[in-house]
């Protein structure tokens, strides 16, 4: 077993000083939550375990045999005997191909002998010793905590005793692996399914988080990657990590029409700048002087780990056209007896997965720059009166020098102000601009003695009235300037309150000023900005809503913000939006948003701005989107190998016709690029697919470089080995982006009524083909897409995609928020995590004595059924966080969590957004559970927002979270799972009829089936 590296630890929050966290109370015994809190002692929530780890936390079931005995009723007339377990009529297919030519998914190897990839000898030479790994043995390394997954343990009844093994299915008998066997859920004695036996998302993420804790992801070795939602520490052996990019089948069809009898999309969901998790390596950076990284002559792949030295290393083979290139004498090294070239150990870019090159002049559009950041500030009077301009300006100077501005010479032994921590790399430079009707720019020189403000007034025929050398500065440089001038705005224009902004001019004046190196605005909006050129008006309308022409509401007809959003992509510039909506008014996200879509930026949507609840959040994004790993002037392209052919991709982005490169102004390590993939020809079973993507960008401190992400996948001539190789999170996002995608195009029933029937698709499809052996009436899982239905339903219940009314602004938002999710944020939108607080086991939320990791309570499903007569739940949907309080809510709970003065729900503050910091035992698991939780999540900042019951408008956000449940037009999880096991028995009996029925709606997505689909 290899453990993690010893540099890795969940975020922990700050304790009070002299505060014990091992104890509770200072107490030598820690009672139990309910003897804590006082009342009646209640026995614990089943889903949330003990201490004890051969419990678990799964509450105990009946063994198979005795849940086959109960009658059938209810709803499970309906769905007849509902097998939810696994696949496993289909006998896997005979050993016909040679399993030696595979580069991965061995599965008849120990973990520490994968086959090595094309290139490495095949011979008498031990393959692992190609591989950067240790050797981890099965019933070690393979197995959560070493022991076995039994029927309890499992979230369906199934055979106990075999491993869990994250990258593949438990093998029978030692040989072949073979489909899991199928099963059903129990049936209480009233003759209903049981709730707790249909796919549990948060099972299904709580075991692997766990198994991931004390075990690395070793990308060759391991077949499927971690869910979405799980964090792990991935080992590059020349595969790249599931954080950069997720195939949706690590086992591919070798045609077409093997695909299409499964209905499941073929793939790339690619985030090419993902953060890293404390303890993997860096990604390399390589440089290859003037000539540049050696590349195919012929399709132009860059060197990877796949390719083929040939002829004593003087030619190289490519992995994706196979043709033969030659090696420049400046790359040249020998190769061994066995074919591999004797210096492979000290080249990463032939060891590793994810590398980066740096690239010569012929690269470069223009002399790469250390990135400039230009503020534009909305200093208009709806940002004044609601304190948006104040919290704006704050969160600016706290993500440029730390929360603390003054005082720093106490730190310093000499009196002098210590060197600040710089939160920009070196060479990046800053800029501010405000406006209102007019725009106003600043000098912020280090040789001035306070900032000098240039007025531009004449909007029509915008200009820069200053040079870019006065404009950006050195933000270190210029420290005392730059603060001095962020506390003057709010003051300087508290008196003149303009209430109509003029947007367009002002962000064509800081394109002008970006032109000629490129850059990033981050700009802030508090009003519809109505006045000069492209001025906005109302355009949403009740009446509009639920009918055709609804889908005009998400996108922008206006030229003149198009034209904008042209200009910055091609200039290497993007945007990040900081948009408040004081009361929910509308600010026509469609329009302003689409240039922040197209340049690769993001809009950071405050739908109810208040500034004493807000102002901490809409700091920490600032600050986020200000030191998260940014890139400027990217050019992206996928290749994959000969068969493959690139179809769609989906996200936000510039593509100008269907061949060509995507453009982003910037990019960032938050967003995430779908591409879809179809067949132009057969593959050859005997050989891998391989599939790379290059994203040509410019970094933060001005170097100009590739990123290479080198993906690859086994093939089969049919599609039961892909079945077993299915990354459902990968799945879910394909769907999800081109869902996102149509919005533009279709109704918003279509867009329902099509997801409905992909997902009756995907199932009746696994259905007919590889689990015929079933009875008819029986609704059979594929064993690596159970929570399928679940997430469909999540997303059928989003804002983007729910029927019902909800404001466009919020529609358009979350689609644009989809476009560009990653695996992690998407899963988190699409089902949010729960934990009750008021009964944590007492170790919860501390780290663990063995391994210092933070012990984390099983998450509970998000079905008010879960919720308990005076409980306290966090609820997490990577946007926002909730905390829950019952009306009953226990007063001891409240002073454990808020302090002795608030004993009541009355008594708390409704736009607290933080726990205080207290000595008490429930305190501080909150808040350590709080800091792991932020630390897991996408672009969004993590603060608290109270929803008291009976008293707070956040109570309807918390249902609409409970996903689970009726709400709205929506059906629950149960309901849902009735709909969709009819629709596959209809097909099965060849009497289904699309969802609508009519000749519009039953081919409302066709193209989601056309393109790959």
């Amino acid at each position: 077993m290899q453990p993690a590296a010893p540099g890795f630890s969940h975020p922990r929050a700050p304790a009070p000083m002299g505060y014990n966290q091992g104890s509770a109370y200072g107490a030598p015994v820690v009672p139990t939550a309910q003897q804590q809190y006082g009342g009646t002692p209640q026995p614990p929530y089943q889903g949330q375990g003990g201490s004890h780890p051969e419990q678990g936390y799964f509450p105990p079931q009946q063994s198979p045999g005795a849940q086959s005995e109960g009658a059938m009723g209810g709803l499970s007339s309906q769905m007849g005997s509902m097998g939810l377990g696994g696949d496993g009529s289909a006998s896997a297919r005979p050993g016909r191909k040679k399993q030696h030519r595979h580069a991965y998914h061995n599965l008849e190897q120990p973990a520490g002998s994968s086959q090595a990839f094309n290139g490495v000898p095949q011979g008498q030479m031990s393959p692992s010793q190609y591989l950067d790994n240790q050797p981890q043995p099965i019933g070690q390394g393979y197995q959560y905590g070493g022991q076995q997954v039994t029927s309890a343990m499992n979230q369906f009844p199934a055979d106990a005793g075999a491993p869990y093994t994250p990258g593949g299915t438990p093998r029978v008998g030692g040989g072949t692996p073979q489909l899991p066997a199928p099963s059903g859920p129990s049936v209480s004695g009233q003759g209903r399914v049981d709730p707790e036996q249909i796919p549990s998302i948060p099972r299904s993420r709580d075991l692997p988080a766990q198994y991931y804790l004390d075990h690395m992801y070793h990308t060759m070795e391991q077949h499927l990657p971690p869910p979405g939602a799980v964090p792990f520490i991935a080992y590059d052996q020349g595969n790249s990590s599931p954080k950069f990019a997720r195939l949706t089948l690590n086992n591919i069809p070798s045609s077409s029409e093997a695909l299409n009898a499964t209905a499941l999309p073929l793939g790339l969901v690619l985030q090419p700048l993902a953060p890293l998790a404390p303890g993997e390596q860096p990604i390399p950076v390589l440089d290859f002087g003037e000539p540049g990284p050696p590349r195919c002559r012929r399709c132009r792949t860059y060197i990877n780990p796949f390719m083929v030295f040939r002829s004593g290393g003087n030619k190289f083979v490519c992995n994706m056209c196979t043709f033969p290139n030659d090696v420049a004498p400046e790359y040249f090294a020998p190769t061994d007896p066995s074919g591999v070239r004797v210096d492979r150990e000290q080249r990463p870019e032939l060891r590793l997965g994810t590398v980066e090159f740096m690239v010569p002049k012929e690269y470069w559009a223009k002399p790469p720059v250390g990135l400039r950041w230009l503020f534009v500030v909305d200093v208009g009077q709806e940002a004044i009166n609601r304190g948006f301009l104040d919290a704006f300006c704050e969160g600016i100077r706290g993500a440029l020098y730390g929360e603390k501005s003054v005082g720093e010479d106490e730190d310093s032994p000499n009196g002098h102000s210590p060197e600040p921590s710089r939160s920009l790399p070196l060479g990046s430079k800053v800029g501010f601009v405000t406006y209102d009707k007019d725009v106003h720019f600043y000098n912020c020189s280090a040789s001035l003695d306070q900032p000098q403000m240039l007025v531009m007034p004449d909007i029509e025929d915008p200009f820069l009235p200053l040079g870019t050398d006065g404009l950006f500065v050195d933000p270190y440089e210029s420290k005392s300037i730059i603060s001095s001038l962020l506390t003057q705005i709010p003051k300087l224009f508290s008196d003149i309150k303009n209430p109509e902004p003029a947007l367009l001019p002002t962000l064509n004046s800081a394109l002008a000023a970006l032109t000629a190196t490129g850059g990033k605005i981050i700009c802030s909006l508090s009003a519809l900005p109505t006045w000069g050129p492209g001025r906005l008006f109302m355009r949403d309308d009740n009446k509009l809503h639920g009918i055709d022409t609804e889908k005009k509401l998400f996108q922008t007809e206006h030229p003149g913000w198009k034209k904008t959003a042209t200009k910055m992509v091609e200039s290497g510039v993007g945007v990040d939006f900081f948009i408040a909506s004081p009361g929910g008014v509308y600010m026509d996200i469609a329009t302003i948003g689409h240039v922040s879509a197209q340049t690769g930026g993001e809009t950071f949507f405050y739908p109810n701005f208040h500034a004493q609840r807000d102002s901490t959040k809409l700091a920490l994004e600032v600050k986020h989107s200000l030191t998260r790993e940014t890139g400027y002037q990217a050019l992206m392209k996928v290749r994959c190998s000969n068969g493959l052919q690139v179809a769609a991709y989906h996200g936000n982005f510039v593509q100008h016709n269907f061949n060509a490169d995507l453009e982003f102004g910037v990019i960032d390590a938050d967003k995430a690029v779908g591409v879809m993939f179809s067949y132009d020809g057969k593959l050859d079973a005997k050989l891998d697919a391989h599939f790379q993507c290059a994203l040509l960008y410019t970094t933060a401190n001005g170097e100009r470089r590739v990123r290479c992400t080198n993906t690859v996948a086994s093939v089969s001539e049919g599609a039961v080995e892909s079945m077993r190789y299915i990354d459902q999170d990968a799945v879910v996002t394909m769907i999800a982006k081109e869902a996102a995608t149509r919005m533009t195009e279709r109704t918003l029933k279509e867009i329902r009524s099509g997801l409905t029937e992909k997902t009756i698709d995907i199932l009746a499809g696994y259905r007919k083909a590889f689990s015929g052996s079933h009875p008819p009436g029986q609704l059979v899982l594929p064993e690596h897409l159970k929570e399928l239905s679940m997430y469909t339903l999540g997303l059928l219940k989003c804002r983007a995609f729910k029927a019902g009314a909800e404001p466009s602004d919020r529609r358009t938002h979350t689609m644009r928020l989809i476009k560009s999710a990653s695996a992690l944020e998407l899963s988190l939108l699409l089902y949010p995590r729960i934990i009750a607080l008021h009964s944590l086991p007492p170790e919860s939320g501390f780290p663990a004595a063995d391994s210092g990791q933070l012990l984390v309570p099983a998450s509970l499903r998000a079905s008010f059924s879960r919720i308990e007569d005076g409980g306290a739940y966090l609820v997490d949907d990577g946007q926002t966080c909730i905390l829950w309080l019952h009306a009953q809510v226990s007063p001891h709970l409240l002073e454990d969590l808020f302090g002795p003065a608030h004993p009541s729900l009355a008594s708390l503050d409704p736009f607290l957004s933080a726990l205080p910091l207290l000595d008490t035992h429930l305190n501080c698991q909150a808040r350590n559970l709080l800091a792991y939780w932020a630390s897991l999540r996408g672009s969004k900042a993590l603060t608290l927002q109270i929803a008291r019951q009976g008293l707070d408008g956040a109570e309807y956000e918390f249902a609409r979270l409970l996903v689970e449940d009726r709400n709205g037009e929506a059906q629950s999880y149960v309901d849902w799972l009735v709909g969709v096991h009819r629709g596959i028995q209809m097909e099965l009996v060849g009497q289904r009829k699309r969802d609508g029925g009519g000749a519009g709606e039953g081919d409302a997505l066709a193209g989601l089936r056309a393109m790959g689909w």
